[in-house]
């Protein structure tokens, strides 16, 4: 007997949250994925096991990796009411910015919700709304050359200066021996969202603050800042390359997997790329934390991607079962494993499967449990606008325009304006902090 598919469905997709809302088949779902590393083939893959499984269709709609364009897209998408996408891979400090166009899932995630990290769930929570469930977390993290570091005798930078140091030394005596291609590192340096997260890992691990405070002040104008962004604006052209000016995540990793660097700052995808089959430095790379400051501090940032549903979708119930699938137990192991995309529930790394394909997700737990946030929740609906502030500034140093000083004195009034814009949009009184400029 040939059990029905909406039977089927019930039985593979158990536990995931939610009883299937109808016997619905041929449904076409679209939900939309990034394509940095194996992000578009793992989730066309998930998708493909839920369609199987329920009779319906998901088609996915490849939309732009630069999360500044893509969130330009949703925003158009989203405030024509467009109904072209039911399920949205949406970046961690997007919850507040989409919320008034996203479902509320915590019907369909019927508890789900409580095995993920707490910290995403409640960023995810908007007006008592979870308008997303968490499918991945991230924090910045360093990729090195175990080969190379062993052949010079030179240990794993446990801090900036060393990095710089080090970094040198190695670039030198490989050009020296006719490796003239050899990078000593290589980050994401383009203006865009990414530079905003190397950048608050730089002044953050300094002492220099994390933009915005707990307490709503910014904290950016202050001399640790600055000395972050000098440190980083003499790297170009020395132990990185001046077209890092140019890089976001796949472009470094280019670099650093051919062969060509000697360190690299990414995100833990990179991880199972390097270690390819066809890898020209597979078992040969190490990943451990990012360096620390001058005062012994290390700084992550958080990253991290959700799904969500579009509340103008012509089949919430499903893509809401969609997504429950997707966010589940199950398919964030598939996905550790195939990809070291690190889950959002804290049991799954304990299991052996995951830590044997990752091994550094154990050594680096509390890294991506205690990464920095982005005052995402701070800025809400401006967030993108004071993201773009900064990363702009912090371009403006590293391509010599401005000294460092001076593009955060700046800056810092900027970002002053752009937060009490925000508070009286919350309707919040003004209580910003008379000092904006100390570093903590």
């Amino acid at each position: 007997m040939t059990l029905a598919p909406w039977l089927l469905a019930a039985l593979i997709l158990g536990g995931c949250g939610q009883e299937p809302p109808d016997r619905a088949q041929g449904v076409l779902l679209r939900i939309s994925c990034g394509s940095v590393g194996l992000e578009y083939t793992l989730c066309n893959d998930g998708a493909q096991r839920w369609a199987q499984a329920t009779g319906n269709r998901v088609e996915v709609v490849s939309t732009p990796n630069s999360t500044t364009e893509r969130l330009a897209l949703y925003q158009q998408l989203l405030g024509a009411g467009a109904d072209d996408i039911d399920v949205l891979q949406v970046d961690v400090i997007w919850p507040g910015i989409l919320a008034p166009h996203l479902l509320d899932l915590a019907p369909a995630a019927a508890g789900a919700e409580e095995a993920h990290f707490k910290a995403i769930i409640e960023n995810n929570t908007v007006d008592g709304r979870l308008v997303a469930m968490p499918w991945y977390t991230d924090a910045g993290v360093l990729y090195y050359r175990k080969d190379l570091l062993e052949k010079y005798a030179e240990n794993v930078p446990g801090t900036w200066a060393e990095l710089t140091e080090t970094a040198a030394r190695i670039q030198a005596a490989e050009r020296a021996a006719g490796n003239g291609k050899l990078w000593g590192f290589v980050w994401q340096g383009r203006a865009y969202e990414g530079l905003t997260c190397n950048a608050l890992e730089w002044v953050a691990s300094h002492g220099g603050g994390t933009l915005v405070d707990n307490r709503g002040r910014v904290t950016i104008g202050n001399p640790r800042a600055a000395a972050a962004l000098e440190l980083a604006a003499s790297w170009v052209g020395t132990i990185s390359p001046p077209g890092v000016l140019n890089y976001a995540e796949e472009e470094a990793r280019g670099v650093f997997q051919s062969g060509n660097a000697v360190f690299m700052r990414n995100w833990p995808y990179a991880w199972s790329l390097a270690q390819s089959e066809d890898s020209p430095i597979r078992n040969n790379v190490g990943v451990t934390t990012l360096p620390a400051g001058p005062g012994g501090k290390s700084a992550a940032t958080l990253g991290g991607w959700q799904l969500a549903v579009s509340k103008y979708s012509r089949h919430p119930r499903l893509a809401a079962w969609l997504v429950t699938f997707l966010t589940s137990p199950e398919e964030q192991t598939r996905r550790a494993i195939a990809g070291a995309y690190n889950p959002t529930i804290a049991a799954l790394y304990t299991r052996p499967d995951v830590l044997e394909a990752n091994p550094f997700f154990d050594s680096l737990y509390e890294t991506f449990t205690h990464a920095v946030p982005r005052p995402s929740r701070r800025a809400g609906q401006r967030y993108n606008e004071l993201s773009s502030e900064f990363w702009s500034a912090v371009s403006s140093v590293l391509a010599g325009r401005q000294s460092a000083p001076e593009a955060l004195e700046q800056l810092a009034p900027r970002l002053d304006h752009l937060l009490q814009a925000a508070r009286e949009a919350a309707g919040e009184t003004n209580d910003k902090a008379p000092d904006s400029r100390s570093g903590t």
